[in-house]
Protein backbone atom coordinates (compact mmCIF):
# COMPACT_ATOMS: atom_id res chain seq x y z
CA UNK A 1 0.00 0.00 0.00
CA UNK A 2 1.39 3.68 -0.91
CA UNK A 3 2.38 5.79 2.22
CA UNK A 4 3.37 9.38 2.17
CA UNK A 5 7.22 8.35 2.68
CA UNK A 6 7.00 5.59 -0.31
CA UNK A 7 9.25 6.50 -3.15
CA UNK A 8 7.28 7.17 -6.32
CA UNK A 9 9.01 6.90 -10.24
CA UNK A 10 7.94 8.28 -12.74
CA UNK A 11 10.00 7.51 -15.85
CA UNK A 12 13.41 7.59 -15.02
CA UNK A 13 12.89 10.06 -12.05
CA UNK A 14 12.49 8.33 -8.35
CA UNK A 15 10.94 10.64 -5.95
CA UNK A 16 12.20 9.66 -2.52
CA UNK A 17 8.91 10.72 -0.35
CA UNK A 18 5.31 12.41 -1.98
CA UNK A 19 5.38 14.95 -1.10
CA UNK A 20 6.57 17.96 -3.21
CA UNK A 21 7.17 21.91 -2.82
CA UNK A 22 4.37 24.06 -4.83
CA UNK A 23 5.58 26.22 -6.95
CA UNK A 24 5.43 29.50 -5.19
CA UNK A 25 6.48 33.08 -6.71
CA UNK A 26 9.01 35.10 -5.10
CA UNK A 27 9.09 37.85 -7.32
CA UNK A 28 12.93 38.03 -6.12
CA UNK A 29 14.70 37.67 -9.52
CA UNK A 30 16.27 40.44 -11.49
CA UNK A 31 15.42 40.67 -15.36
CA UNK A 32 14.76 37.29 -14.42
CA UNK A 33 17.81 36.36 -13.18
CA UNK A 34 17.87 33.70 -9.96
CA UNK A 35 19.62 35.18 -6.69
CA UNK A 36 20.95 33.82 -3.28
CA UNK A 37 17.27 33.79 -2.31
CA UNK A 38 16.04 31.36 -4.76
CA UNK A 39 19.04 28.93 -3.65
CA UNK A 40 18.21 29.54 -0.05
CA UNK A 41 14.48 29.33 -0.85
CA UNK A 42 14.36 26.16 -2.42
CA UNK A 43 17.94 24.37 -1.00
CA UNK A 44 16.85 24.84 2.40
CA UNK A 45 13.45 22.59 1.00
CA UNK A 46 15.44 20.06 0.07
CA UNK A 47 17.76 19.66 3.02
CA UNK A 48 13.88 19.85 4.84
CA UNK A 49 13.45 16.16 3.18
CA UNK A 50 11.06 16.97 0.48
CA UNK A 51 11.19 14.46 -2.03
CA UNK A 52 10.02 16.83 -5.59
CA UNK A 53 10.89 20.70 -5.27
CA UNK A 54 9.63 22.70 -7.94
CA UNK A 55 10.72 26.17 -8.55
CA UNK A 56 8.30 29.20 -8.98
CA UNK A 57 6.39 30.22 -12.29
CA UNK A 58 9.29 30.76 -15.02
CA UNK A 59 8.37 32.48 -17.48
CA UNK A 60 9.18 31.55 -21.14
CA UNK A 61 9.97 35.15 -22.53
CA UNK A 62 10.07 38.54 -20.47
CA UNK A 63 6.41 39.75 -21.81
CA UNK A 64 5.00 36.57 -20.06
CA UNK A 65 6.17 37.93 -16.71
CA UNK A 66 3.79 38.37 -14.19
CA UNK A 67 5.72 41.21 -12.59
CA UNK A 68 8.77 42.62 -13.58
CA UNK A 69 10.22 40.45 -10.26
CA UNK A 70 9.27 37.27 -11.74
CA UNK A 71 11.78 34.15 -12.88
CA UNK A 72 12.70 33.74 -15.95
CA UNK A 73 14.37 30.98 -18.52
CA UNK A 74 14.38 33.21 -22.24
CA UNK A 75 17.63 33.89 -22.04
CA UNK A 76 20.78 31.56 -21.63
CA UNK A 77 21.97 34.16 -19.19
CA UNK A 78 19.38 32.34 -17.01
CA UNK A 79 20.53 28.78 -17.24
CA UNK A 80 23.38 28.87 -14.72
CA UNK A 81 22.04 30.79 -11.69
CA UNK A 82 18.95 27.73 -11.82
CA UNK A 83 21.47 24.94 -12.76
CA UNK A 84 23.69 26.11 -9.40
CA UNK A 85 20.62 25.90 -7.48
CA UNK A 86 19.34 22.78 -8.97
CA UNK A 87 22.71 21.04 -8.34
CA UNK A 88 22.27 22.14 -4.83
CA UNK A 89 18.81 20.34 -4.51
CA UNK A 90 20.01 16.96 -5.90
CA UNK A 91 22.75 16.93 -3.58
CA UNK A 92 20.63 16.72 -1.12
CA UNK A 93 17.83 14.08 -2.03
CA UNK A 94 15.36 15.92 -4.00
CA UNK A 95 14.35 16.28 -7.46
CA UNK A 96 14.32 19.30 -9.01
CA UNK A 97 11.67 20.66 -11.38
CA UNK A 98 10.76 23.91 -12.72
CA UNK A 99 7.06 25.15 -13.73
CA UNK A 100 7.29 26.90 -17.54
CA UNK A 101 4.85 29.68 -17.02
CA UNK A 102 3.25 32.80 -19.38
CA UNK A 103 1.41 35.55 -17.43
CA UNK A 104 -1.10 36.40 -20.39
CA UNK A 105 -3.68 39.19 -19.31
CA UNK A 106 -2.34 39.04 -15.96
CA UNK A 107 0.91 40.10 -16.91
CA UNK A 108 2.28 43.98 -16.28
CA UNK A 109 1.43 44.16 -12.64
CA UNK A 110 3.16 45.42 -9.48
CA UNK A 111 4.62 42.74 -7.56
CA UNK A 112 2.03 41.98 -4.55
CA UNK A 113 3.79 44.17 -1.69
CA UNK A 114 3.92 46.59 -4.42
CA UNK A 115 -0.19 46.65 -4.30
CA UNK A 116 -0.27 43.91 -7.20
CA UNK A 117 -1.87 46.33 -9.79
CA UNK A 118 -1.12 46.61 -13.63
CA UNK A 119 2.11 49.13 -14.09
CA UNK A 120 1.67 51.71 -16.30
CA UNK A 121 3.93 51.72 -19.12
CA UNK A 122 5.64 54.72 -17.75
CA UNK A 123 6.11 52.55 -14.84
CA UNK A 124 8.04 49.72 -16.39
CA UNK A 125 4.60 47.92 -17.21
CA UNK A 126 4.02 46.47 -21.14
CA UNK A 127 1.10 45.65 -23.06
CA UNK A 128 0.02 41.81 -22.09
CA UNK A 129 -0.93 39.16 -24.37
CA UNK A 130 -4.31 36.86 -24.11
CA UNK A 131 -6.57 34.56 -26.43
CA UNK A 132 -9.07 38.09 -26.93
CA UNK A 133 -8.68 41.61 -25.54
CA UNK A 134 -10.75 41.11 -22.41
CA UNK A 135 -8.97 42.65 -19.20
CA UNK A 136 -9.41 40.46 -16.39
CA UNK A 137 -11.11 42.92 -14.17
CA UNK A 138 -10.05 44.17 -10.64
CA UNK A 139 -7.05 45.70 -10.24
CA UNK A 140 -5.56 43.94 -13.53
CA UNK A 141 -7.20 46.80 -15.91
CA UNK A 142 -5.03 46.13 -19.15
CA UNK A 143 -7.21 45.39 -22.09
CA UNK A 144 -4.57 43.06 -23.35
CA UNK A 145 -3.66 42.43 -27.38
CA UNK A 146 -5.30 39.45 -28.67
CA UNK A 147 -2.88 36.71 -29.84
CA UNK A 148 -2.78 36.45 -33.40
CA UNK A 149 -2.29 32.71 -35.05
CA UNK A 150 1.58 34.28 -36.18
CA UNK A 151 1.78 35.28 -32.26
CA UNK A 152 0.61 32.11 -31.17
CA UNK A 153 2.91 30.42 -32.69
CA UNK A 154 5.87 32.78 -31.08
CA UNK A 155 4.84 31.62 -27.94
CA UNK A 156 4.96 28.09 -28.39
CA UNK A 157 8.50 28.52 -29.57
CA UNK A 158 9.20 30.38 -26.86
CA UNK A 159 8.08 27.29 -24.70
CA UNK A 160 10.03 24.83 -26.58
CA UNK A 161 12.79 27.14 -26.39
CA UNK A 162 12.34 26.79 -22.40
CA UNK A 163 12.10 23.70 -22.29
CA UNK A 164 15.43 23.31 -23.92
CA UNK A 165 17.06 25.80 -21.43
CA UNK A 166 15.19 24.31 -18.58
CA UNK A 167 16.97 20.70 -19.52
CA UNK A 168 20.37 22.72 -19.59
CA UNK A 169 19.93 23.90 -16.45
CA UNK A 170 19.47 20.26 -14.99
CA UNK A 171 15.74 20.07 -13.83
CA UNK A 172 14.52 16.95 -14.04
CA UNK A 173 10.79 17.81 -13.65
CA UNK A 174 9.05 20.07 -15.95
CA UNK A 175 5.25 21.63 -15.34
CA UNK A 176 3.65 23.44 -17.74
CA UNK A 177 1.59 26.40 -16.06
CA UNK A 178 -2.24 25.73 -17.25
CA UNK A 179 -3.94 27.13 -14.37
CA UNK A 180 -4.88 30.36 -12.02
CA UNK A 181 -6.23 32.04 -15.36
CA UNK A 182 -2.13 32.82 -16.96
CA UNK A 183 -2.28 32.23 -20.77
CA UNK A 184 -3.20 28.23 -21.05
CA UNK A 185 -5.71 28.57 -18.76
CA UNK A 186 -7.37 31.89 -20.82
CA UNK A 187 -7.41 29.51 -23.90
CA UNK A 188 -9.42 26.63 -22.38
CA UNK A 189 -12.13 28.84 -20.29
CA UNK A 190 -14.82 30.11 -21.66
CA UNK A 191 -14.89 33.19 -19.74
CA UNK A 192 -11.73 34.87 -21.48
CA UNK A 193 -12.07 33.02 -24.52
CA UNK A 194 -14.19 34.98 -27.10
CA UNK A 195 -11.99 34.00 -30.11
CA UNK A 196 -14.00 32.89 -33.64
CA UNK A 197 -10.96 31.10 -35.00
CA UNK A 198 -9.64 27.53 -34.77
CA UNK A 199 -8.38 28.24 -31.00
CA UNK A 200 -11.73 29.23 -29.50
CA UNK A 201 -15.38 28.21 -29.72
CA UNK A 202 -15.73 24.48 -28.68
CA UNK A 203 -14.09 22.03 -26.34
CA UNK A 204 -11.68 21.00 -29.39
CA UNK A 205 -10.57 24.32 -30.19
CA UNK A 206 -10.50 25.84 -26.81
CA UNK A 207 -7.74 22.88 -25.44
CA UNK A 208 -5.69 23.59 -28.96
CA UNK A 209 -2.94 25.60 -27.76
CA UNK A 210 -2.25 23.82 -24.57
CA UNK A 211 -2.46 20.33 -26.65
CA UNK A 212 -0.19 21.50 -29.35
CA UNK A 213 2.48 22.99 -27.08
CA UNK A 214 2.47 19.89 -25.10
CA UNK A 215 3.07 18.17 -28.09
CA UNK A 216 5.78 20.57 -29.49
CA UNK A 217 7.24 20.36 -25.94
CA UNK A 218 7.15 16.85 -25.34
CA UNK A 219 9.30 16.52 -28.46
CA UNK A 220 12.21 18.36 -27.23
CA UNK A 221 12.09 17.20 -23.71
CA UNK A 222 13.78 13.82 -23.02
CA UNK A 223 10.94 11.01 -22.61
CA UNK A 224 12.91 9.53 -19.84
CA UNK A 225 11.69 12.62 -17.82
CA UNK A 226 8.25 13.34 -16.67
CA UNK A 227 6.49 15.88 -18.37
CA UNK A 228 3.48 17.26 -16.46
CA UNK A 229 0.65 20.44 -15.89
CA UNK A 230 -1.04 22.15 -13.72
CA UNK A 231 -4.97 22.95 -14.10
CA UNK A 232 -6.98 24.97 -12.77
CA UNK A 233 -10.02 22.34 -12.60
CA UNK A 234 -12.35 24.82 -12.18
CA UNK A 235 -13.50 28.60 -12.27
CA UNK A 236 -15.71 27.95 -9.75
CA UNK A 237 -18.35 30.14 -12.16
CA UNK A 238 -21.21 28.99 -13.88
CA UNK A 239 -20.25 29.01 -17.94
CA UNK A 240 -16.58 28.21 -17.08
CA UNK A 241 -13.82 25.75 -17.36
CA UNK A 242 -14.86 23.07 -15.05
CA UNK A 243 -14.30 19.21 -13.84
CA UNK A 244 -15.85 17.61 -16.84
CA UNK A 245 -13.64 19.36 -19.24
CA UNK A 246 -10.19 19.14 -17.26
CA UNK A 247 -11.02 15.39 -16.51
CA UNK A 248 -11.56 15.28 -20.96
CA UNK A 249 -8.33 17.53 -21.52
CA UNK A 250 -6.21 15.01 -19.00
CA UNK A 251 -6.93 12.19 -21.11
CA UNK A 252 -6.20 13.76 -24.08
CA UNK A 253 -2.64 15.33 -22.64
CA UNK A 254 -1.58 11.65 -21.42
CA UNK A 255 -2.16 10.15 -24.99
CA UNK A 256 0.23 12.82 -25.97
CA UNK A 257 2.41 12.20 -23.13
CA UNK A 258 2.07 13.72 -20.27
CA UNK A 259 2.75 11.96 -17.40
CA UNK A 260 0.68 13.90 -14.62
CA UNK A 261 -1.97 16.72 -13.31
CA UNK A 262 -1.16 19.03 -10.66
CA UNK A 263 -5.03 19.46 -9.71
CA UNK A 264 -5.40 22.85 -8.49
CA UNK A 265 -8.66 24.89 -9.05
CA UNK A 266 -9.40 28.94 -10.26
CA UNK A 267 -8.15 32.32 -10.48
CA UNK A 268 -9.43 32.96 -13.97
CA UNK A 269 -11.99 35.59 -12.84
CA UNK A 270 -11.98 37.99 -9.90
CA UNK A 271 -15.45 37.27 -8.56
CA UNK A 272 -15.19 33.72 -8.08
CA UNK A 273 -16.68 32.22 -4.93
CA UNK A 274 -13.95 29.32 -3.98
CA UNK A 275 -15.18 26.86 -1.20
CA UNK A 276 -11.95 27.36 0.75
CA UNK A 277 -10.77 24.31 3.31
CA UNK A 278 -8.73 22.07 4.50
CA UNK A 279 -8.29 19.64 1.07
CA UNK A 280 -10.84 21.63 -1.10
CA UNK A 281 -9.02 20.63 -4.60
CA UNK A 282 -8.01 16.67 -3.15
CA UNK A 283 -11.37 15.69 -5.14
CA UNK A 284 -10.23 17.28 -8.31
CA UNK A 285 -6.77 15.22 -7.93
CA UNK A 286 -8.99 12.19 -7.30
CA UNK A 287 -11.55 12.02 -9.97
CA UNK A 288 -8.92 12.87 -12.43
CA UNK A 289 -6.38 10.14 -11.32
CA UNK A 290 -9.75 7.71 -11.41
CA UNK A 291 -10.65 8.76 -14.53
CA UNK A 292 -8.38 9.76 -17.01
CA UNK A 293 -5.97 7.34 -15.44
CA UNK A 294 -3.06 9.39 -15.06
CA UNK A 295 -1.13 9.88 -11.84
CA UNK A 296 -2.03 13.44 -9.72
CA UNK A 297 -0.98 15.55 -7.21
CA UNK A 298 -3.31 17.06 -5.15
CA UNK A 299 -2.62 20.44 -3.58
CA UNK A 300 -4.61 23.06 -1.56
CA UNK A 301 -4.84 23.52 2.61
CA UNK A 302 -3.09 20.25 3.03
CA UNK A 303 -1.11 21.26 5.88
CA UNK A 304 -1.31 17.80 8.77
CA UNK A 305 1.04 15.10 8.03
CA UNK A 306 -2.13 12.38 8.69
CA UNK A 307 -4.21 14.15 6.26
CA UNK A 308 -1.48 14.27 3.29
CA UNK A 309 -0.55 10.39 4.22
CA UNK A 310 -4.64 9.89 4.02
CA UNK A 311 -4.23 11.15 0.84
CA UNK A 312 -1.95 9.04 -0.64
CA UNK A 313 -2.63 6.17 1.52
CA UNK A 314 -6.70 6.16 -0.12
CA UNK A 315 -5.56 6.76 -3.49
CA UNK A 316 -7.07 10.06 -3.95
CA UNK A 317 -3.55 11.43 -5.62
CA UNK A 318 -0.03 9.68 -6.12
CA UNK A 319 1.80 12.85 -4.93
CA UNK A 320 1.07 16.20 -2.18
CA UNK A 321 1.95 19.77 -3.01
CA UNK A 322 2.97 22.06 -0.34
CA UNK A 323 3.22 25.73 -0.46
CA UNK A 324 2.03 27.54 2.03
CA UNK A 325 3.28 24.82 4.88
CA UNK A 326 6.41 24.78 3.72
CA UNK A 327 6.84 28.89 3.66
CA UNK A 328 6.15 27.96 7.49
CA UNK A 329 7.98 25.12 8.30
CA UNK A 330 10.94 24.50 5.57
CA UNK A 331 11.01 20.98 7.47
CA UNK A 332 7.69 20.35 7.61
CA UNK A 333 8.79 16.65 5.97
CA UNK A 334 11.01 15.74 8.82
CA UNK A 335 8.41 16.58 11.09
CA UNK A 336 5.85 14.75 8.98
CA UNK A 337 8.34 11.67 9.29
CA UNK A 338 8.09 11.73 12.58
CA UNK A 339 4.11 12.22 13.52
CA UNK A 340 3.66 9.31 11.18
CA UNK A 341 6.32 6.86 13.15
CA UNK A 342 8.99 7.27 9.66
CA UNK A 343 11.65 9.03 11.07
CA UNK A 344 14.09 7.01 9.47
CA UNK A 345 13.01 8.08 6.30
CA UNK A 346 14.08 11.76 6.46
CA UNK A 347 17.11 11.28 7.97
CA UNK A 348 19.26 14.77 8.37
CA UNK A 349 21.81 16.15 7.01
CA UNK A 350 25.34 15.77 8.77
CA UNK A 351 25.68 19.29 9.73
CA UNK A 352 22.25 19.08 11.40
CA UNK A 353 22.01 15.89 12.85
CA UNK A 354 23.29 16.69 16.13
CA UNK A 355 19.76 18.68 16.86
CA UNK A 356 17.60 16.28 14.42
Amino acid sequence: MAHLFAPFTVKSVTLRNRIGVSPMCEYSSEDGVATDWHLVHLGSRAIGGAGLVIAEATAVSSAGRITPGDAGIWAEKHVEPLARINRFVKAHGAVPGVQLAHAGRKASAARPWEGGAHLADSAGGWTPVAPSAVAFGGELTKVPQALTVAGIEQVQADFVAAAQRSLAAGYEWLELHAAHGYLFHEFLSPLSNRRTDAYGGSFENRIRFLIETTRAVRAVWPDRLPLTARLSCTDWTEGGWDIEQSVELSRRLKADGLDLIDCSSGGGVPHAKIPVGPGYQVPFAERIRREAGIATAAVGLITEARQAHDIIRTGQADVVLLARELLRDPYWPAHAARTLGQAAAVPPPLQYARAW
